[in-house]
């Protein structure tokens, strides 16, 4: 049998590699059923779906490697980061299916899940007051109407896989489905603002590059505490902590 390893583990749902086959398990059915959907249908390079059972998704292994981790220099180059943006515009250009992406949140809601977000933040003491009230200040530019396209809807760098120069594949798309598409190229790039100009270089187009930054602080904002409560560190260096402190 080949040697099982753990991608990913957390209260919520985990994934596991044997051999070339990732298996997801998820507490979560209809999210499992969902990324099922999404992938039957997304325009660019996407794992295959194998199986799936009550709780379990097995998918087939992207080739390539992550684009970049956040909290860490990127090694790909800046063409790879170009093609990846220019992935990301076949994926919006591409008909959307009918339900909301990125967690199916309007612009109230999420307004109302930022503000309840940084009051617990700022008293469970885990960010300054300061840094809580400049970054949700910031934040507003994104909370803004937009014409809704196909998107990942959680688009972290380690979702996209390269190989050299080329997007070999983009995973985990349980997210998958309408939305603002600069949220996409904010998660892409998030603690990585080196390489916005790469991204939108490849993306093409006029892009609201203000926006772009609102959804750093607002992604930074909404997952920090997630973070800390569920075993990683967004306090390591160029980490979500780090993106809302540049904001200051």
């Amino acid at each position: 049998m080949d040697e099982v390893k753990v991608v990913i583990a957390h209260s919520e749902r985990a994934t596991l590699r044997v051999g070339d086959v990732f298996l997801k398990v998820d507490s979560d059915q209809a999210r499992l059923d969902r990324e099922v959907e999404v992938m039957a249908v997304v325009p660019v390079p996407a794992p295959r779906v194998l199986w799936h059972k009550p709780s379990v998704l097995a998918i087939s292994a992207v080739p390539g490697t992550v684009l970049g981790r956040i909290g860490r220099p990127s090694t790909s180059s800046p063409a790879a980061w170009a093609a990846a943006g220019a992935v990301v515009r076949e994926l919006h250009d591409a008909p959307a299916p009918p339900w909301p992406g990125g967690g199916g949140q309007g612009i109230d809601e999420l307004a109302a899940k930022l503000d309840e977000e940084c009051e617990q933040l700022v008293r469970d003491g885990l960010l300054a007051a300061n840094v809580v009230a400049r970054n949700r200040r910031v934040a507003d530019a994104a909370l803004r109407p937009w014409t809704p396209v196909f998107i990942h809807g959680d688009l972290h760098i380690t979702h996209v896989f390269a190989d050299g120069d080329d997007i070999t594949g983009i995973i985990d798309w349980s997210e998958g489905g309408q939305g603002d598409a600069l949220r996409d190229l904010a998660t892409l790039t998030l603690g990585h603002p080196e390489h916005l100009g790469d991204v939108v270089a490849g993306y093409g187009g006029d892009v609201d590059l203000d926006v772009v930054r609102a959804w750093w602080s607002l992604r930074a904002l909404l997952v920090v505490r997630w973070l800390a409560e569920h075993g990683f560190d967004p306090f390591s260096p160029r980490g979500e902590a780090d993106v809302l402190r540049a904001r200051m």
